[in-house]
C-alpha cells in the first residue's frame, strides 16, 4: 500500500553540543553570548535562539563525546557584535570577513570558540551601498 503523503519537515527545532564543565558553559552562553537560559536538567542545558532551542549538555556516553557542527548566530551589525565579544575577551578564530556577495549584501563571517573548544560563528548580511 503506497501513501500519497508526503511528510514535510519543519524548522529545526533543537541543536545540541558538548560540554565538560556545564556550569562554565552555561555562563559563556548566558552571560557572553547572552542566549535566554530556558532551563537546566541534570547534565542539560536550554537556551532560546530565536525559536530554536540550543541543547548544551555533559556527554552521556563517548559516541557523544565530540565537538558539535558549528554553530552560525545572526546578528544585524557583526562589527559592533565582533567589538563587544572581544571587550569580553572571547577566543576569537577569525576576524569578520565577507565570505560572499549576493545581488545587494555581503555577506560576513567570524569565527571565535566557547568555553569548551567548539567552534561558533557570527554572521551577517551587509547590504552594499552601491547597490
Amino acid at each position: 500500500m503506497t501513501s500519497d503523503t508526503t511528510i514535510r519537515l519543519g524548522h529545526i527545532g533543537q541543536i545540541s553540543t558538548r560540554a565538560h564543565d556545564l556550569d562554565r558553559a552555561v555562563a559563556f552562553y548566558r552571560d557572553v553570548l547572552g542566549l535566554p537560559f530556558l532551563y537546566r536538567f541534570g547534565s542539560l542545558a536550554f537556551f532560546d535562539c530565536a525559536g530554536t532551542r540550543l541543547l548544551i549538555e555533559t556527554p552521556p556516553s563517548p559516541e557523544f563525546d565530540h565537538p558539535g557542527s558549528v554553530l552560525y548566530f545572526t546578528v544585524d551589525d557583526i562589527q559592533a557584535s565582533w567589538a563587544q565579544f572581544m571587550a569580553q575577551g572571547i577566543d576569537a578564530v577569525d576576524q569578520p570577513h565577507i565570505v560572499g556577495k549576493l545581488e545587494t549584501v555581503d555577506v560576513w563571517m567570524a569565527f571565535f570558540r566557547d568555553t569548551e573548544g567548539n567552534l561558533l560563528a557570527l554572521m551577517s548580511e551587509v547590504e552594499r551601498k552601491d547597490s
